[in-house]
C-alpha cells in the first residue's frame, strides 16, 4: 500500500482562477465574481475548486501528451458521463467515474457511433488521484475591476469583474495501488467493473486478484500512466480569465514523498511567516520526518522556484546543509519530472504492488 501525499502553491499574483458566475443584487448588474470563502472576523479566502484543478490537469495531458488516452464524454439532457471503461482509457483509471445503465434513445447513435462500452450494471470508481480545494493561505481584500465595452457606436457598456492576489495552497494524493486495478465486489463504490467489463478484463488477460476481487494492469502499462501524471503535473497549464489576467498556474513550490499511508504528512509544513509570506516550516517538517519515518518510502521531494521568496528559500537552503534528512530540492517541474522517472526504477516497482 503506498500512496504519493503533496501539496502545491499557485502564485496568483492578481488573478481570478475560478469564477462563480454573475452576482446578484450588485449595484453593477453584469458583475461576475470569485470562488471565495467568507470567515467570520477574518475576511475572505479566495479558492480554486479541485473539480477547477482536475480539469486543469486533464487538459494538460491532452493537449502536451499524445500518449495519453483520454475517454470519450456522452451528453444526456442534464447529465454526462465517460466511457467508464478504466482498461482502455487513462482518464476513466486514475480520475475515477460513475456510470449506469442508459435506456435514453437520443444518446444512444453516439454511444454506437464511438463504440462505447456497454453498461450492464451501476459502476463507479472513486479516482485514485485525490485533490484538494486550493485556497488562499491568508485572507485578502477581493477588488473590483470596472470595463467597458467601447469599440461600437453608442454608449459603452460596461462589465465587472473581481480578482484578488494571493497564493493558493492545494493538497493532493494519488493512490498507487489503485492505479490500473479495477474491483468487482458489489458493493456501492467499490464496482468498478460490470460483467461487461470483467468480460473485457478476462479477454485481455489481465492479472486476476482473486482474494480482492479484482482484475490488474500489467505493471509497465501502470507505470506509464502514473509516470505521464506526473508529467503532466510537471506542465500544468489552465485558469480562467487569463486574457485578462494571465496567471501561470504551475507550482512555485511543492512537498512530496511516497508513503505507506494516505495521510497527509505535509499539511501544516507549508506555513506563512509572520509577514505573510508562504515558507516552509522546517520545525513541522523534522517533526513529520521523525513521526512518520516508518511510513516514507521515498525520499521527500521539495520543488522551489528561484525568485519565488528567495529569502525564505536560502534559509530553507541553509536548514538543509545541517540536515541529513532524505529530501531532495529543485525547481518543482524538476521534482516532478524526477520522480515520474523514479517510477520505472525497478527497486520501487513495490510502490504499486
Amino acid at each position: 500500500m503506498a500512496f504519493v501525499t503533496g501539496l502545491l502553491l499557485i502564485d496568483a499574483s492578481a488573478s481570478a482562477l475560478n469564477n462563480l458566475g454573475g452576482i446578484e443584487k450588485e449595484r453593477d448588474a453584469n458583475t461576475v465574481g470569485v470562488k471565495h470563502i467568507q470567515v467570520y472576523g477574518d475576511g475572505d479566502y479566495p479558492y480554486v475548486s479541485a473539480q477547477a484543478f482536475r480539469y486543469w490537469l486533464r487538459t494538460t495531458l491532452e493537449d502536451r501528451f499524445p500518449v495519453w488516452v483520454a475517454s470519450p464524454i456522452y451528453r444526456e439532457d442534464k447529465i454526462a458521463y465517460t466511457d467508464a471503461n478504466p482498461m482502455k482509457w487513462w482518464d476513466d483509471d486514475l480520475f475515477g467515474y460513475m456510470r449506469a445503465p442508459s435506456k435514453k434513445e437520443s444518446a444512444k447513435p453516439k454511444r454506437d457511433l464511438n463504440q462505447a462500452t456497454e453498461t450492464t450494471d451501476t459502476i463507479t470508481r472513486v479516482s485514485p488521484f485525490r485533490v484538494g480545494t486550493l485556497v488562499a493561505m491568508k485572507s485578502v481584500k477581493i477588488v473590483k475591476d470596472f470595463g467597458t465595452m467601447s469599440r461600437h457606436e453608442g454608449d459603452p457598456v460596461p462589465h465587472v469583474h473581481q480578482f484578488y492576489r494571493a497564493t493558493l495552497k492545494g493538497l493532493w494524493s494519488l493512490d498507487l495501488r489503485a492505479a490500473g486495478t479495477f474491483s468487482y465486489r458489489n458493493k456501492t463504490g467499490f464496482r468498478n467493473l460490470d460483467s461487461v467489463r470483467e468480460g473485457l478484463a478476462k479477454q485481455q488477460q489481465l492479472e486476476h486478484l482473486e482474494q480482492a476481487k479484482a482484475y490488474r494492469l500489467p505493471l509497465e502499462v501502470r507505470q506509464q500512466r502514473v509516470k505521464t501524471l506526473f508529467e503532466g503535473m510537471a506542465h500544468l497549464e489552465g485558469g480562467a480569465k487569463q486574457t485578462l489576467h494571465y496567471t501561470d498556474v504551475a507550482p512555485v513550490l511543492t512537498i512530496f514523498a511516497v508513503t505507506k499511508g494516505g495521510n497527509h504528512i505535509f499539511n501544516h509544513v507549508v506555513t506563512t511567516t509572520d509577514r505573510g509570506k508562504p515558507t516552509i516550516n522546517t520545525a513541522a517538517l523534522d517533526e513529520a520526518l521523525r513521526v512518520f519515518a516508518d511510513e516514507l518510502l521515498s525520499p521527500v521531494y521539495v520543488g522551489w522556484v528561484r525568485g519565488y521568496n528567495d529569502q525564505e528559500r536560502q534559509a530553507f537552503e541553509s536548514y538543509l546543509a545541517n540536515s541529513a534528512a532524505p529530501i531532495q530540492l529543485s525547481h518543482p517541474r524538476e521534482a516532478f519530472l524526477n520522480f515520474a522517472e523514479s517510477i520505472l526504477v525497478a527497486e520501487n516497482h513495490h510502490w504499486m504492488e
